[in-house]
């Protein structure tokens, strides 16, 4: 033949066998892509749920509760979202919170100079939903926690305890709300009867079972000095800066207080009948002794608190009758003063 010939050559040995490896080729990868599309649509829809979970958790200021219509609570309400469920999981795939808290500092720079607003508030404790209500997210908390405050007039008073507890019982892992009784009107302060509808109203919520009975101007100075209940009834405020951070007298049960539920329904709560300052602490001392239990107390360092300085109040005079009124306790049996 010559050269130039128009007659095509004769087709190479194995081209099928390359077209066909071609395709499979292709095949694979198309399989190894929609694979790999199917698995990471999985991890972002996995992710987009966590950070909706996530942002339940935002907007939520600190508030309080009151018995009356309290100008804080819709200060201080949530802005946005709606209050979620008591738990976003269930608590039995949880840990227990430790019996000490990792979490704690110890000692602390307490000051009242400071301006503090109710806004900073909400941006700086963004846990605590609606009602003062707080629950710790990585564990379950030993102890279900109730503080009540009894209050009149005391708004800047207020705006501080917030300021420094909200952080404080977050770092002890509490699951705590704050109740803050409001007295209405301008006759004489109760202070004893509001801590009785301050536990009656907080029980109406959530099965507490531990209640904490705090004066609204006293503020701990080591936050190791844990705000629950013990085995005995606890003074939790030892040392004040008013009495040279020392106790004013062996039987003094004022401040701030734990007692279970149990140990407030073995007293029958606190006396009804002191109108004005003063009192009621020793009766509740007296209720405790005839009931066979004693005072627990954290030592003097770690239960420093100071108090917010202030003129008193008015329609709080000292009781005239304090000094006078039998130790009353809480069973319809009275005993004489000493």
């Amino acid at each position: 033949m010559q050269r130039g010939s128009l007659i095509p050559a004769p087709a190479l040995p194995g081209t099928s066998l390359q077209k066909a490896c071609k395709f499979l080729v292709a095949f694979c990868a198309l399989h190894l892509c929609v694979t790999l599309v199917y698995y990471v649509s999985g991890g972002e829809l996995s992710i987009f749920q966590y950070f909706m979970e996530h942002q339940q958790h935002q907007y939520r200021g600190p508030v309080g509760k009151s018995a009356s219509l309290n100008r804080f609570q819709s200060a201080l309400s949530a802005q946005g979202n709606a209050t979620p469920t008591e738990e976003s999981k269930p608590k039995g795939e949880l840990p227990m919170c430790p019996e000490t808290s990792p979490l704690l500092v110890g000692p602390l720079r307490i000051e009242f100079t400071i301006s503090v607003s109710l806004e900073e508030m909400r941006q700086s404790n963004t846990e605590v939903r609606e009602g003062g209500r707080y629950t710790p997210k990585d564990c379950t908390a030993l102890q279900k926690v109730a503080l009540i405050i009894p209050f009149r007039n005391r708004d800047q008073h207020l705006k501080y305890w917030l300021y420094y507890l909200h952080p404080i019982l977050q770092r002890q892992q509490l699951d705590y709300g704050v109740y803050v009784i409001n007295q209405d009107g301008e006759n004489t302060f109760n202070r004893a009867k509001l801590l009785n509808i301050g536990y009656a109203e907080a029980l109406k919520e959530y099965d507490y079972q531990c209640f904490v009975f705090s004066d609204v101007d006293l503020i701990p100075m080591d936050d190791r000095n844990i705000y629950k209940c013990y085995s005995q009834p606890r003074h939790l405020s030892v040392s004040m800066d008013k009495f040279g951070f020392g106790l004013p007298y062996n039987q003094y049960f004022g401040g701030v207080s734990a007692l279970s539920k149990e140990q407030f329904q073995r007293i029958n709560g606190f006396p009804n009948n002191y109108w004005g300052w003063g009192g009621e602490d020793d009766d509740i001392y007296n209720r405790i002794s005839s009931r066979g239990m004693s005072i627990s107390r954290p030592d003097g360092v770690t239960g420093k608190c100071r108090m917010i300085r202030h003129d008193r109040d008015d329609k709080n005079d000292p009781n005239p009758k304090s000094s006078e009124l039998p130790f009353d306790c809480g069973d319809g049996h009275t005993i004489p003063r000493r």
